[in-house]
């Protein structure tokens, strides 16, 4: 037998509190940020010295190239291997209680907010390898898939800590 998880807001969906969540997380992480350092989207020492239209040009590629590579080896490793199965397996029940514009918003809100807070507070603070570290923990689920889900995202937190810290922009993590 299913059992619902109850909202934390009665009558508003779970989709939209999470994203109210990951919102609040965004502001809180971006106005830490800028009071820091005086910016969230910059890297304070980047590895690369660009202008900032190119650090975002090549910051927001980055980015594309990334999601894109992601995207694409989704199937064939859930093809190939028993821990992407697993993970697709747990995962998928969440995504198909979500209507399209909760995916939507929820997928662009955590982006904002966790990308603030990890790529933009933790990491010039702790470095590139605490920060993806701390993202991968901060991935727990429950379930058989857990330690993969926390694997997959600490190794996606240092590619896109890496991204970030080479090209100087956030946009491309984002």
């Amino acid at each position: 037998r299913r059992t619902r998880r109850r909202a934390i807001v009665p009558g508003m969906p779970r989709w939209s509190q999470l994203a109210a969540i990951y919102a609040l997380l965004g502001i809180a992480a971006g106005a830490v940020a800028m009071f820091w350092r005086g910016t969230p989207w910059a890297h304070p020492e980047p590895w690369l010295r660009l202008s900032p239209a190119a650090a975002h040009l090549y910051s927001a590629l980055l980015g594309l190239t990334v999601g894109l590579g992601v995207a694409m080896s989704t199937r064939p490793l859930v093809a190939r291997f028993e821990w992407a199965r697993r993970l697709s397996d747990e995962l998928r029940p969440v995504a198909r209680q979500m209507s399209t514009a909760g995916i939507v918003a929820v997928a662009l809100l955590s982006a904002a907010g966790e990308e603030l807070l990890f790529r933009s507070v933790v990491q010039p603070a702790a470095g590139l390898w605490i920060q993806a570290l701390l993202f991968g923990l901060a991935h727990q689920l429950p379930g058989r898939a857990r330690w993969v889900w926390v694997s997959w995202a600490a190794v996606m937190g240092l590619v896109l800590g890496a991204m970030f810290q080479l090209t100087g922009s956030l946009l491309g993590p984002v």
